[in-house]
């Protein structure tokens, strides 16, 4: 104990310069979003790279789990394709649809970018995910594009770096996703109380509204970065809200964050678009 003290006694101007310079840094990167996006360009690389050599080792022993999940999103994507379909053999006359997939990329509204985890984090309030694929394989910038899981929702892209993006995962307490009742289509907001990275919280369902434990519940038509109908999680609980005519729901989240290990970005084809409609509206014009 006596040694510390005299440590401490020894550099106490240099550990007061590290303190002040610790506070300064932490000013200047919160308040400042120029600093803040540097800041969160070069921390992302800097994790990344270190997550990543880590995450190759943790990686080999979860390749069970990831070819399953992989192996459920094939096997859904397979029953979609169309040549798996096929009439009966009858007297109907029947018309081969000469209609070609190239054409449907102009009402394409979502593109696709698979990603994989390089670390992510379930244990405080604010939680990050760190994926490996940024600018220089593809992945635009300065938007803030949604995160799907092979499960359901994971987040949403808030930084994008040349090889790395950041992305603010749905157990952070600053997200927030418009989803719906899969059964009656009653809307609400979908957030995290920072408790338990298991459940999700969904509010503003009328308690006109059926609801049952186990009930599916997926994001919603206006929200402005899934597409309808994404998994966001089930009905754990219902909590009968006696101060309003609402009820407040509690959702086993549909991703398992603490084995998320490929993720896929939605970049929004037409968001361009509709902004450039809806600002004018917005700035009140």
């Amino acid at each position: 104990m006596r040694n510390i003290f005299l440590f401490i006694r020894k550099f106490s101007n240099f550990l007061l310069f590290l303190v002040l310079q610790i506070i300064a840094l932490y000013f200047l990167f919160t308040y400042n979003k120029f600093h803040q996006a540097i800041f969160m360009n070069t921390a992302g690389e800097l994790t990344g790279r270190v997550s990543e050599r880590y995450n190759n080792v943790e990686y080999y022993f979860r390749l069970k789990q990831t070819n399953e999940a992989l192996s459920k999103q094939n096997e859904h994507l397979l029953n979609l394709l169309r040549q798996d379909y096929e009439g009966a053999d009858t007297a109907a006359r029947y018309i081969t649809d000469s209609l070609k997939v190239d054409s449907l990329v102009k009402v394409q509204r979502f593109r696709y970018y698979d990603a994989k985890v390089v670390s992510s984090f379930v244990s405080m309030q604010n939680n990050y995910i760190t994926i490996h694929r940024g600018a220089n394989q593809g992945l635009p910038r300065n938007k803030e594009w949604g995160v799907v899981s092979p499960e359901g929702i994971a987040g949403r892209v808030v930084s994008v770096g040349d090889n790395f993006s950041i992305v603010m995962s749905v157990l952070n307490r600053q997200f927030k996703v418009n989803s719906m009742l899969k059964k009656g289509g009653e809307t609400g907001p979908v957030s995290w109380d920072g408790d338990n990275p298991q459940y999700l919280r969904l509010a503003n369902i009328p308690k006109s509204a059926k609801v049952a434990k186990g009930d599916t519940v997926l994001t919603s038509n206006v929200s402005d970065i899934y597409p309808p109908g994404i998994m966001v999680g089930t009905i754990a609980e219902i909590v009968d809200d006696k101060s309003s005519n609402f009820y407040i729901l509690k959702l086993k989240t549909a991703t398992n964050f603490s084995a998320l290990q490929y993720v896929y970005v939605l970049e929004d084809l037409q968001r361009e678009e509709r902004e450039k409609l809806e600002d004018p509206y917005k700035k009140g014009k």
